[in-house]
């Protein structure tokens, strides 16, 4: 608002609040996430992903009877509908696995599609995701589908459906961590796609298929693998500062820097950026030397703005070394953040109101058609 109370234009909404959540905060003067009260360094490496999961759609970590009632659930919900199993079939092996995503549970939730949001369908959609990515990936293969196995962990099982064999605890616990980190983050645009869709009355199906559709661009969640190809091209270039520069001269962004609400280092960035050296150590390498020469040439581009590595940009090298193909990086961060959009699709529909924000008119003014003859 202005000083006489007339609505402003801001672009991006940048600064608006369009809800009240208690899900997750993003504190970005001074570098902390936090779930539900818990700051996300605390979680990340200590608690599991259904843990988290359960935390962000209940509100507090489970007790242990809670967990192994969620384990279960998640568990038994792994399976695809027989239609959505003969949709993915269906879909063309070289299908970006995000439209292979968005495609199948659509398909997957038009049983779903007369229900309210709860937190059964939430569970349910967290459990699939990740078997609709590694069916797909094994058909892309040619090879024989893999079926979960409800012994193994949510992290676990993913990586067994994808490979066909169990990783190893290390991998798991990465990939594990990983989940965690970008299981939710504030308001971005495919949280704020879901709760808008969620405010029509919507189903849950609807504002995840949105949600999908937000997370594919590469301004938005699109990004980790454009790092990879992008680091794969700063090497075979031999030079990377001039290389750099000349991407510059080019107009080209560096992929993986930048956030529009942390004015510090992206706390998600942090850790990942210590498993990246340990797991991925060429890579690592590579990497601290072009988050170097980035900082440096955006600081002298831009010296008024702060500028850091966001969680794209360590996320890359953490899911190479677990072993995940590039054009599976954005879709196992949907299978991250499905728990996140969930969770604040059942708090928009819990305290809902339409989201109906205004627009600012810029055309012209009222004018009397010119009859099509006498049109030039």
């Amino acid at each position: 608002m202005s000083s006489n109370n007339t609505p402003v234009y801001v672009p991006g909404l940048e600064g608006i609040i369009g809800a009240q959540t208690a899900i997750s905060h993003v504190d970005g003067a001074n570098g902390r996430l936090i779930y539900q009260g818990y700051v996300i360094a605390d979680l990340a490496q200590e608690m599991s992903f259904e843990e988290v999961a359960f935390l962000l759609w209940k509100g507090h970590l489970p007790n242990r009877d809670e967990l192994d009632a969620l384990t279960m659930e998640l568990a038994a919900n792994r399976e695809l509908t027989g239609a959505a199993t003969i949709a993915l079939d269906a879909l063309p092996k070289d299908t970006d696995p995000m439209d292979v995503l968005r495609s199948v549970v659509s398909v997957q939730g038009v049983e779903h599609r007369l229900a309210g949001p709860t937190p059964p369908l939430a569970i349910h959609a967290t459990a699939s995701f990740p078997t609709i990515l590694a069916m797909f990936h094994r058909h892309q293969l040619g090879l024989n589908r893999v079926q979960p196995r409800r012994e193994l962990g949510h992290a676990a099982n993913y990586l067994y459906m994808m490979n066909g064999k169990e990783s190893s605890p290390e991998m798991v616990r990465a990939l594990n961590t990983y989940l965690v980190l970008l299981a939710d983050h504030g308001m971005n645009a495919s949280t704020f796609t879901a709760r808008v869709i969620a405010s029509t009355e919507s189903d849950l199906t609807s504002a995840l298929v949105g949600a999908i559709g937000a997370l594919k661009g590469p301004a938005h969640g699109g990004a980790p693998s454009a790092v990879l190809e992008q680091h794969e091209q700063i090497r075979e270039a031999g030079d990377a500062e001039a290389y750099m520069r000349d991407m510059r001269k080019r107009k080209e962004r560096f992929m993986g820097f930048g956030h529009r609400v942390y004015r510090v280092y992206d706390p998600r960035a942090r850790i990942l950026k210590e498993m990246c050296q340990k797991m991925n150590p060429k890579f690592y390498e590579l990497a601290v030397r072009i988050e170097e020469i980035a900082l440096r040439i955006l600081h002298e581009e831009h010296p008024e703005r702060p500028q850091s590595v966001n969680v794209e940009f360590y996320s890359a090298g953490v899911l190479e070394a677990i072993g995940l193909p590039k054009e599976y990086f954005t879709p196992t961060f949907a299978s991250a953040r499905v728990a996140g959009w969930s969770a604040h699709v059942l708090e928009q529909a819990a305290h809902n109101r339409i989201i109906r924000p205004q627009s600012e008119y810029i055309g012209p003014e009222p004018r009397k058609p010119v009859p099509l003859a006498e049109r030039g």
